[in-house]
């Protein structure tokens, strides 16, 4: 039977570092671009140097499972907060755009390593039962820090300017990693781990098994990643489209993304009690329906009801890809099936705003957001048809 105060039990080793590291991230976000701006680049190169971190996350998803297998989640994370201390040490003394375009890759790579870690320890960790609650939590928690982080940043630029969000960044990490190695493993995990020692197999033989599942639900999992990537976009420009000002603008999307961090451990619950698909249909069915709406809005007031509606479909479905992931990897090669998982996610997450840039050059921003609100609902037929009625127990 499980112990029901587990949740209470991983929080430090877990919760913790999630949240400083996210405070990291969050923290640099609003910065980057501008960044790249001070060192002479061109808007549309600037608009690359932020996309690094994406590209970076794609091609360390697959690497991270490798390694996570071979050195252990809690040295993998390790190793992540080195790379992230190098890439922003470079950040802050970055003599060219390209130099900062790598950096900021780097830390794409390094934040791939720290989220399949902290997935794959929560997936042995976490009894089957509260595995909903246990992921949905850490993906909260990372929105949370998300959240705090620009505020932060803010803060500290007041001294230090730009670099000031890097500096941040750059603390958080280590003190991440200093809570993550200053706690012991659970009992519970050196038990398992005992009982099933690591068996290496090559990435590609753990894909190769495990493929009708990346082929569909994996799909699934891309089509999300799409739709909940072109949420970040198509509000703010939207409202540049009716006219509206930079500040309203952040005001009306900050409102949204409280939404969204409210829902998290509800959604968990529900998973947990229910099944994972009475979360994730519902909650690609009201991402898909706002997108929709989105181009009825002429106002303030109309704009800020579909992005309220875009918060709760993507509040909805706080770490229901990670539950997914979960429920389908094999205890043999765990992190690198998750590893391959989490690029058909990550990989829509960087699709979703080049999407919405080509359908828009092509057609316009109104047809480029419908076109995201018709993606939104093959999301939710995708996770109708191939979600399991329930996950099944574990190996």
């Amino acid at each position: 039977m499980a112990d029901p105060v587990s949740l209470w039990k991983i929080a430090p080793s877990v919760y913790l570092p999630a949240l400083l590291y996210g405070i990291g991230s969050g923290a640099i976000a609003p910065v980057v671009a501008l960044s790249a701006l001070q060192l002479g680049a061109p808007i549309a190169v600037a608009s690359l140097v932020v996309a690094a971190a994406g590209v970076g996350q794609v091609i360390g998803d697959i690497p991270a499972g490798a390694l996570a297998t071979k050195v252990g989640e809690r040295r993998a994370m390790v190793l992540a907060t080195l790379l992230v201390s190098c890439a922003l040490a470079i950040c802050l003394v970055a003599p060219s755009v390209w130099s900062l375009a790598l950096a900021i890759g780097l830390t794409g790579v390094a934040g791939a390593v720290w989220n399949l870690a902290r997935q794959a320890y929560l997936s042995e960790a976490v009894p089957l039962q509260m595995r909903a609650r246990a992921l949905s939590t850490l993906g909260g928690v990372g929105r949370i820090g998300s959240f705090i982080g620009p505020f932060v940043g803010a803060f500290a630029m007041k001294f230090l300017g730009t670099d000031g969000a890097y500096w941040v960044h750059l603390v958080a990490a280590a003190l991440a990693c200093i809570v993550l190695l200053s706690l012991p493993d659970l009992e519970s995990v050196r038990r398992s781990r005992a009982a099933n020692p690591v068996v290496l197999q090559s990435t590609a033989a753990v894909i190769r098994e495990h493929l009708p599942v990346l082929r569909t639900l994996g799909t699934g999992a891309l089509l999300v990643g799409a739709v909940r990537a072109s949420r970040q976009v198509v509000v703010p420009l939207w409202a540049e489209h009716i006219g509206l000002d930079a500040q309203t603008t952040s005001i009306i999307f900050g409102v949204s993304g409280a939404v969204d961090m409210l829902l998290f451990y509800p959604a968990g619950s529900v998973m947990d009690r229910f099944g994972r698909k009475w979360v994730a249909v519902p909650s690609m069915f009201v991402l898909g329906l706002a997108h929709l709406l989105l181009p009825l809005t002429h106002s303030v007031t109309t704009l800020t009801a579909v992005a309220l509606l875009m918060g709760v479909g993507n509040g909805l479905g706080a770490g229901v890809i990670m539950t997914l992931g979960a429920d389908a990897s094999p205890a043999v090669g765990r992190a690198q099936f998750l590893g391959a998982f989490r690029l058909f996610s990550d990989t829509g997450s960087s699709a979703g705003p080049l999407l919405i840039a080509g359908v828009t050059a092509l057609a316009g921003l109104a047809p480029a957001v419908l076109f995201m609100g018709l993606t939104g609902w093959a999301a939710a037929t995708a996770m109708n048809r191939w979600i399991p009625a329930r996950p099944r127990p574990p190996e």
